[in-house]
């Protein structure tokens, strides 16, 4: 069975359901997973849990996956229509040697994917490459594995309750769940907690009729904000369509991006364990980086990727992790995975416990005038290469930090473009101690990457 190269990405499998893959695609990944399981531990049974976001196609691509497992010889227990966090919360949870989640996670509804780990781990980079060969090759394991329905929120429920309690005072919550598989999960436990809820858009839809299931696009939370001010409420919270992303809304309008929940994050973290390393990517604010220092921690600025992240804070025992998208990440007090769910509850809590607003969480960040992610398509058969031209070009004038993409440093500002490891195109964000600065700085560089795309396009 030949593949489409593209789909195999950084840190899963994802495309355009029906068009880049279908329920045999499915089954044959299935196999091979199966059978790379079954490599990992002779002799036995092994067993992986699998869950589904709510999107059209995803029930399909689950059963196809289970028959395909199955007949590799790997048990399933089946955890249903979930988000994403809580499949992770399985291999902790249950006796499995690892999970398969189908999900887009934040792509609109026509696409679709699989997000694969083997014992704790998300696999990514290599490891998901080198899947695609197995597939094509078919020389997969044989068995007879069994199904099994596991209920995964009542214990998933019980521990965010047992660590949170009840909060110290009650908080108005509005929750934009983008009709995504987290929306019937954080506003109940939030509820328990003590805290009054106003639902938008809880109830799952894997059509997303009412908008586009990421919340780091300002758009997409317009109507939370209006809703946390007609409501008066604390604080508005969102949730991507897989719920391992969170977005974060102010009274009064402001976003609060995901650099500057991080801030948050570790600064609670850091009042507790002195000297705790907090790691990021190199799309977040530098003022992040300098308030950790600041506060008496370790800043690492590492590579995006909620997959890569994951494997730098197990390599170097880091605390907390976060990203400009949304992802954000525990070890402290938690299983090192990333949850928007459980991140709204930390919010929740360090709210509650602070005597005044959401924004007042950030008193001392300097001020500083960036702008959010901006997503330029880019065509994902030349967008690498156009970053990399992109990178030659500025070498010449600016120091550039190569982690990940292009990271150029002005004399007063940064600029980046990297590409998308999830989508067709490129991610750029700029910052400046001022807005024309940030401006100049954005435009400089974006005429630079119109001129790397357009040469490789016209195939110079």
């Amino acid at each position: 069975m030949k593949m489409n190269p593209t789909i195999f990405r950084e840190y899963d499998i994802r495309g355009i359901a029906g068009r880049d893959f279908d329920e045999d695609f499915a089954h044959i990944l299935g196999r091979a997973v199966g059978t790379r399981l079954r490599a990992l531990h002779p002799g036995t049974t092994p067993a992986m849990a699998v869950g589904r976001d709510c999107r059209t196609t995803s029930d399909a691509y689950a059963r196809e996956l289970m028959r395909g497992l199955n007949e590799s010889g790997v048990d399933v227990l089946d955890i249903g229509m979930c988000p994403t966090p809580l499949l992770y919360f399985a291999l902790h949870e249950l006796p499995v040697q690892g999970g398969l989640e189908v999900t887009a996670s934040h792509n609109a509804s026509e696409y679709n994917g699989f997000k694969i780990c083997i014992g704790h781990a998300a696999i990514y980079g290599d490891a998901i490459a080198t899947l695609r060969g197995e597939m094509e090759r078919g020389a997969f394991a044989t068995g007879q594995g069994t199904i099994t329905q596991r209920a995964i929120l009542p214990p998933y429920e019980k521990y965010c309750t047992g660590q949170f309690g009840t909060l110290p005072r009650k908080l108005k919550v509005v929750v934009d769940a983008g009709n995504g598989a987290g929306g019937h999960i954080g506003p109940d436990i939030m509820r328990k907690l003590g805290c009054e809820v106003v639902e938008l858009y809880c109830d799952p839809d894997g059509r997303f009729p009412n908008h586009h299931p990421d919340p780091t696009v300002p758009e997409n939370l317009e109507d939370l904000i209006r809703a946390v001010d007609e409501q008066r409420a604390d604080v508005g919270i969102a949730y991507d369509g897989d719920a391992d992303r969170i977005g974060v809304v102010a009274p009064g309008g402001r976003i609060l991006w995901g650099d500057e929940l991080l801030v948050i994050f570790a600064r609670e973290v850091l009042a507790r364990r002195p000297g705790a390393i907090v790691i990021s990517e190199v799309k977040c604010s530098q003022r992040l980086f300098d308030d950790v220092v600041s506060h008496g921690g370790e800043a690492i600025m590492w590579k995006a990727g909620h997959s890569l992240i994951k494997a730098k804070m197990r390599e170097t025992g880091a605390a907390v992790g976060g990203e400009m998208s949304g992802h954000m990440f525990f070890f402290d007090r938690f299983l090192g995975y990333d949850d928007a769910i459980y991140a709204s509850f930390r919010l929740l809590d360090i709210l509650a416990r602070s005597p005044g607003g959401i924004l007042d969480l950030l008193d001392g960040l300097p001020p500083a005038f960036n702008t959010p992610e901006i997503r330029v398509d880019c065509p994902d058969e030349i967008k690498f290469a156009v970053a990399a031209r992109v990178r030659d070009r500025l070498k010449r004038d600016y120091p550039v930090n190569e982690v990940d993409g292009v990271r150029v440093q002005f004399d007063d500002g940064w600029g980046l473009v990297r590409a998308s490891n999830t989508q067709p195109a490129l991610v750029l964000r700029f910052e400046a101690s001022s807005a024309e600065l940030r401006d100049r700085h954005r435009q400089l560089v974006e005429g630079i990457v119109a001129e790397a795309r357009a040469a490789l396009e016209a195939g110079g």
